[in-house]
């Protein structure tokens, strides 16, 4: 089974687009993954995957690490980014097109499930209804504390029993707070002014009021501060008992200083590639969870990493705030993994959202029940595609 064409659709998601990669064999299989080119630059990831292909074509599909270690060694002097990237997406089309081969799930490639249902949390909760992203999904706009509440209600009534949000900045022109992203006020210095600290401690109040006591909270505060940033807002966060919080950094050693210093578990590592990367974060004890974006990684070694991961006890949790192809992607590496934490999924979506693949995830009173189908599971809807063209 060869490797006969390699290529990519996209598709309009509101905010930004779904990105998939087509890898089509000479005995008609054909293997899918989503992958994401919002971090990668205008066409960056898509470039770099058109440039692996004529590399590729005529190669055995069936050997996907044979194809990984081949792509990782025509790009040695430029591991990562989006090289790294490009190389998951086209990894994950391969772990699809070989499980379809055989007619078994991906999982039962990757030894079998674990468990047969994953815990879910509703991710950007209350995110995605504030400023231009709201307009452009098509979801009802959050302005004050009042909305935050009816929000948690809405979670709760839905099922889930866990949801994350941001750093909201409420008013009549509500936005999320991103310096980190050079998107807000605070750029460069990525400081954790009293403003903040305050604006977070009211959110938080506001989604217990709506949610009740039993919802399990976790914030996520990006790349948005430095080592003494992020300690502040984990401290002006403890009264909230969270399951986590999460934070982005690149230094290990900075973020084994908060973690010690803090009461809330730290996740982190989401934008990290590969073994190499990980390895210092497991060496300094950095974190209680680390996240593992599998598209970006590849899910095969993203079961490396959770692997390793497993050696220092720390669990893992997978980055997923993709289309339902990645969260089916998702799912089979959720139901491998040992030290699985929980998984991310984002229910505020466009209302065309659910046409873009064949078969949707299984979601019931937040879990997701495995796939059952060959392969992932399920497949990118062509003809949903084109009539939802990329932006």
């Amino acid at each position: 089974m060869k490797i006969a064409a390699i290529e990519t659709l996209h598709a309009d998601g509101g905010w930004r687009n779904f990105d998939f990669v087509k890898l089509t064999t000479d005995s008609g299989i054909v293997g899918w993954s989503e992958y994401n080119e919002n971090f990668g630059g205008p066409g960056g990831v898509t470039g770099m995957i058109e440039a692996l292909t004529a590399s590729l074509l005529g190669k055995d599909a069936r050997a996907w690490e044979a194809q990984v270690a081949l792509m990782y060694a025509l790009r040695r002097q430029a591991t990562g980014g989006v090289v790294q990237q490009a190389i998951g997406a086209i990894e994950n089309a391969l772990l699809d097109a070989k499980a379809r081969a055989l007619g078994i799930p991906v999982y039962e490639l990757l030894g079998g499930p674990l468990r047969e249902r994953i815990r879910l949390y509703w991710s950007h909760c209350a995110t995605y209804r504030v400023g231009t992203r709201a307009k452009d999904m098509q979801l009802p706009p959050i302005h004050t504390l009042d909305d935050i509440v009816q929000m948690g209600k809405e979670v709760a009534a839905k099922g889930f029993t866990a949801l994350k949000t941001n750093v909201l900045l409420l008013g009549d022109h509500a936005s999320g707070y991103v310096p980190g992203f050079a998107r807000s006020a605070g750029f460069p210095e990525l400081n954790a002014d009293r403003h903040i600290q305050r604006a977070i401690r009211e959110q938080l109040a506001a989604f217990r009021e709506g949610t009740g006591p039993d919802m399990d909270i976790l914030v996520d505060l990006n790349f948005n501060y430095k080592t003494e940033g992020f300690l502040a807002m984990a401290r002006a966060m403890e009264p909230f008992d969270l399951f986590w919080v999460e934070m982005d950094t690149r230094d290990a050693r900075a973020l084994h200083y908060v973690r010690s210093r803090t009461k809330i578990p730290v996740a982190s590592c989401e934008c990290l590639f590969g073994r190499r990367d990980y390895r210092p974060f497991f060496e300094h004890q950095s974190v209680d969870v680390a996240i593992v974006d599998t598209p970006w990684n590849g899910v095969a070694e993203g079961l490396k990493i959770a692997t390793m991961a497993e050696a220092y006890e720390v669990n893992v949790a997978p980055h997923n705030f993709y289309g339902h192809l990645a969260t089916m992607m998702n799912a089979h590496w959720s139901a491998v993994v040992p030290n699985l934490r929980i998984m991310e999924i984002d229910p505020d979506v466009v209302p065309w959202y659910h046409d873009l693949v064949t078969v949707k995830p299984d979601i019931k009173d937040g879990y997701l029940t495995i796939p059952r189908g060959p392969g992932w599971g399920t497949e990118v809807n062509e003809a949903a595609v084109r009539t939802h063209p990329g932006r």
